[in-house]
């Protein structure tokens, strides 16, 4: 999604004499082995000063990268508590890859951010110089929606809403890292357990309020304001009545969103996860598909409106005219997140929870027929033929993701956190402004 205005350039701090930052990054093995965590019963967003990441002079061009193996396991520490499930410190994560994910992100020069609510982890993942992954996270608080505009990526998170900012010049790198996010805006909501995010034609960040069944955008002095609601939503309340999750921008501006059920009373869409899942155009404010089971993620990719059809695990497109869905591919997991690139979309599994939410659904009998387990993943399907040509294995700690999306023009990207001192040496300063 492109920015309506091109942002301000920016000068860079003075040099820092402090060491160099300790990044989260672990190296791709070409085994799958398991390694050590880096630091046993310690969070991995570890304490260290760094410079300051816009002092650096032009990267030189990418070498390119090495024939992936058939195989790249990226054994780390994960060792925050997560936000649900309650994994412990110390827990070992695991990422392997298809073999052609590696050259398939370096021959169209992208990569992509994920997160995980039930860990609270933000994932950015790029290449390194020798062509392995390169695997950056952060922590936040049950973080969710993500939402790539420009120089600027968006985070939803337990009671905030973030705005990270590039603070890299076009042609700088910083320690090998050709994006560098940093969070400048914090916007406090309060717990609305917001979904997806998005910005539209005006600048303005749009969010799907999931507590209060609403479009909703920031407000000023409030915790939000309320944009619209579903036809059959009767009150804009602290009630969760159809957990409305999804939202598809055409044009610059809301067009689609999903919900579980249409119920207008507390929690009602539990009963319906089966088959009450539906599909709401905003601007006709009228409902365009239903039957669905527990749809998330839509998205309208040339002129074609897409879905996840969560709780049959079918990835697929609604037929705008008469509201049939059409599955393109079937995926082993919950599937929730989407992004496009090209030929290519890219979609999130996760393993069912054990608890009354996920069960019952027809992805369960889909895997025993095909005698499958469920994953925790992320799969690039090819639009033209529904194949799913790449895949991102991730087990351990992570069981449960949200939203996924590419990052364009972007080889190897990386974020800064608030545990520590590399945030506070973070400085750049903008054009002179006047009284």
């Amino acid at each position: 999604m492109a920015e309506k205005k091109k942002p301000a350039a920016k000068k860079s701090a003075a040099k820092s004499t402090a060491k160099k930052p300790a990044t989260k990054e672990a190296a791709t093995k070409k085994s799958a082995t398991k390694s050590k965590p880096a630091t046993k019963g310690k969070a991995t967003d570890k304490k260290a000063a760094a410079k300051t990441p816009a002092v650096k002079k032009p990267a030189a061009k990418q070498p390119a990268a090495k024939k992936p193996s058939a195989k790249q396991s990226v054994p780390k520490a994960a060792a925050a508590q997560a936000a649900e499930g309650g994994e412990q410190a110390g827990a070992k994560l695991e990422m392997s890859a298809s073999r052609q994910f590696n050259g398939w992100l370096q021959e169209n020069r992208i990569s992509l951010g994920f997160t995980t609510y039930q860990s609270g982890k933000v994932f950015l993942v790029g290449l390194q110089q020798n062509g392995r992954l390169s695997i950056f996270e952060r922590t936040f608080n049950r973080c969710m929606g993500l939402c790539v505009d420009g120089q600027r990526l968006y985070m939803s998170s337990l009671y905030q809403l973030w705005r990270f900012q590039n603070v890299l010049q076009p042609g700088q790198a910083h320690e090998g890292y050709d994006r560098v996010y940093v969070p400048i805006t914090g916007y406090t909501t309060g717990d609305l357990d917001v979904h997806d995010i998005a910005v539209d034609n005006d600048g303005r960040i749009v969010f799907i309020n999931t507590l209060f069944g609403c479009i909703a955008t920031l407000s000023e002095s409030e915790s939000f304001t309320p944009l619209w609601q579903p036809p059959f939503i009767s009150k804009i309340a602290a009630e969760d009545r159809c957990h409305l999750n999804g939202l598809a921008m055409e044009n610059g501006r809301p067009r689609y969103v999903t919900a579980i059920g249409e119920t207008d009373v507390p929690d009602g869409w539990r009963e319906h996860r089966q088959a009450g899942g539906v599909v709401i155009d905003v601007q006709a404010n009228e409902v365009l598909a239903r039957g669905l089971s527990m749809p998330h993620s839509p998205r309208v990719y040339r002129d074609k409106l897409y879905i996840v059809n969560s709780g049959t695990g079918e990835f697929g497109s609604i037929d705008r005219k008469t509201g049939d869905f059409q599955p393109i591919a079937f995926c082993p997991g919950y599937l929730r997140g989407m992004s496009f690139h090209g030929d290519y979309a890219i979609v999130g599994l996760s393993k069912p929870r054990k608890d009354g939410t996920f069960s019952g659904l027809a992805l369960d009998d889909a895997l025993a027929e095909k005698n499958a387990e469920a994953q925790c993943a992320l799969y690039i399907i090819d639009l033209r033929s529904g194949d799913i040509v790449h895949w991102l294995r991730i087990d351990g700690v992570v069981k449960e993701l949200y939203d996924v999306v590419f990052i364009p023009d972007v080889v190897r990207p990386m974020a800064l956190g608030f545990k520590s001192d590399e945030i506070r040496r973070t400085i750049t300063v903008g054009e002179m402004g006047s009284l």
